[in-house]
């Protein structure tokens, strides 16, 4: 259940574009055709399947405080969290690199659309984004950090696609020329935003066992009230 819950969330209501605005610059750039978008999703799925889980093990077994216990008593106390950034962008660089090598060699069409974008995968800030969440949330195994670097993945995936399939419609559609270009796509950007969060309410029914039950609330009232009316009973009794 745990894995479904974060699988959903990470899509919908934590969206990387839509609720964090992370990888905006790609996402507005590579969205003017859906093959490029594609494309470019289907490369940032694969970054974060493979880093976010990299990262995981890394912060485990080498960046969090006491995480050096593995060899030895000595270095328990030893504290390296102040290389997450450069450990985390080291693993995300070396990943990018493999991707840009695979398209370039499989798909050279693909390669030359992406162009500049491709090799920028890493320094998007959505790649970097899901490993210093994945950190925040203190995900607790490396099945569920992988889960995070798909499901991740698919949501930005499926709002780069969104938003690339609008925006080839849009060209036909009579927009005013103020809005043209990136006007009208932000607009969009924002409606699709509100779109995806109001999955929200759908994926918090699991959140009642922590709230706490108006029914106690409701029965000490019930007896309040009827406390006062037999003091009001017994006051008219002796009045008479």
């Amino acid at each position: 259940m745990e894995h479904v819950e974060l699988f959903f969330k990470s899509i919908f209501i934590d969206n990387m574009v839509f609720a964090v605005f992370l990888g905006m610059c790609s996402y507005l750039a590579v969205s003017k055709k859906v093959s490029t978008a594609v494309g470019l999703g289907a490369a940032v799925i694969f970054v974060l399947a493979i880093t976010v889980p990299l990262n995981w093990l890394l912060d485990q077994y080498l960046l969090q405080p006491g995480a050096l216990v593995w060899l030895g008593d000595e270095y328990a106390d030893y504290d390296l969290g102040f290389l997450s950034f450069i450990m985390f962008i080291a693993t995300i660089a070396t990943m990018v690199q493999l991707v840009e090598i695979i398209v370039e060699k499989f798909s050279p069409s693909l390669y030359n659309s992406l162009g500049i974008f491709l090799p920028l995968i890493a320094v998007n800030c959505a790649i970097l984004g899901g490993s210093l969440f994945m950190q925040a949330r203190e995900i607790e195994s490396l099945g569920l950090a992988f889960n995070y670097g798909v499901s991740s993945g698919i949501g930005w995936f499926l709002a780069i696609l969104a938003i690339a399939a609008i925006r080839e419609k849009i060209r036909y559609s009579s927009v005013p020329p103020a809005l043209r270009g990136l006007g009208i796509t932000f607009i969009i950007t924002g409606l699709m935003g509100i779109g995806f969060l109001s999955f929200g309410g759908m994926l918090t029914g699991g959140d009642e066992e922590g709230e706490p039950s108006t029914e106690p609330k409701v029965t000490t009232e019930k007896v309040q009230v009827q406390k006062e009316k037999e003091e009001i009973a017994k006051n008219t009794k002796t009045i008479n």
